[in-house]
């Protein structure tokens, strides 16, 4: 287990988070795309909703549903500026570098294939 896994743990022990999981309609996109198209819009998603220094409505521009990348958001601990520097130590105010956006969108991806393991089926 590697330190992204650990933190996922962490995170996942956390009463609000634990509750999200890959259902139905966003389980079955995750499974029907696959990893690569999943990631594809895990960044597209991140460099307009969470990239930007002051992102639109920050703290409430990740919906809890519609695309496995916003189950996972909440479920990892990146919907959010907020969330990012309490959970993931980025700090608030200032655009995301390139390695960061990396950072968040590697996080969604392991929460999401960890999420389709059949032994973590919901």
């Amino acid at each position: 287990m590697d330190d992204m896994d650990q933190r996922l743990d962490e995170i996942a022990r956390h009463p609000f988070r634990a509750k999200f999981h890959l259902r139905g309609r966003e389980r079955a996109t995750a499974e029907i795309r696959g990893s690569s198209i999943i990631r594809t819009h895990a960044r597209e998603l991140i460099a307009t909703r969470l990239a930007p220094a002051q992102p639109y409505k920050d703290g409430r521009q990740t919906p809890y549903r519609g695309h496995p990348v916003f189950v996972a958001q909440h479920a990892s601990a990146t919907c959010c500026r907020t969330c990012l520097l309490r959970w993931h130590q980025i700090p608030k105010g200032r655009e995301l570098t390139a390695d960061e956006r990396d950072h968040v969108v590697d996080v969604i991806c392991r929460w999401i294939t960890r999420e389709l393991q059949p032994s973590r089926r919901p």
